[in-house]
């Protein structure tokens, strides 16, 4: 890879390109630290793009004293030592609730109508809010959605290489929980 430094600044400055070149460089080493870490390959698969999605989200924070490498492997380990406390707590919080899951099983598949009209209402918020991201983010979404695309078939129509069509939709997904957030508060 050329100059890191140089590719780090095009990319605190939003050239996708440096991005891409970013992902494509680190990524082997970066899944590969997460394999031997997890055992898991989707795990380690999907902390790896958890880990490129969060990087780029906060690529302003990056500082150039330090290595690339290093703050992406930071990132990656955080990411998976909170995957690690979620899990632990689900499981004592799954062995305090079993009365609750049967009741929440009970009521789960049947929508009162006011869940409906709610839900209908959300669904029309969060189309305008689809419709204010960027045409990129706004077909990425569409197509696995709404159009219910694999990875490999959004990866050809959008012609672009599997896992930079991963981190882009989690980035998109990501940019479009912040505007969600928006509204509640």
């Amino acid at each position: 890879m050329k100059n890191v430094k140089l590719i780090v600044k095009k990319a605190k400055d939003q050239d996708q390109k440096a991005f891409n070149e970013l992902f494509n460089f680190h990524w082997s080493y970066l899944y590969n630290f997460q394999l031997k870490k997890t055992g898991n390959p989707e795990l380690a698969e999907e902390i790896s793009i958890i880990t490129f999605a969060r990087a780029f989200d906060r690529i302003q924070t990056f500082n150039d004293q330090f290595e690339f490498k290093t703050w992406l492997l930071t990132i990656s380990k955080n990411i998976y030592n909170d995957l690690l406390r979620k899990e632990n707590k689900e499981i004592s919080l799954k062995t305090l609730s079993s009365a609750s899951d049967l009741q929440e099983f009970s009521t789960e598949n049947h929508p009162s109508p006011e869940e409906i009209l709610i839900t209908n209402e959300n669904l029309e918020s969060l189309l305008l809010k689809i419709k204010s991201l960027n045409p990129d983010y706004r077909k990425i979404l569409q197509l696995r959605f709404f159009e219910g695309f694999s990875y490999k078939e959004m990866s050809k129509i959008m012609d672009q290489p599997i896992n930079t069509i991963k981190v882009k939709l989690l980035r998109a997904k990501s940019l479009l929980n912040q505007k969600i957030e928006e509204d509640v508060r």
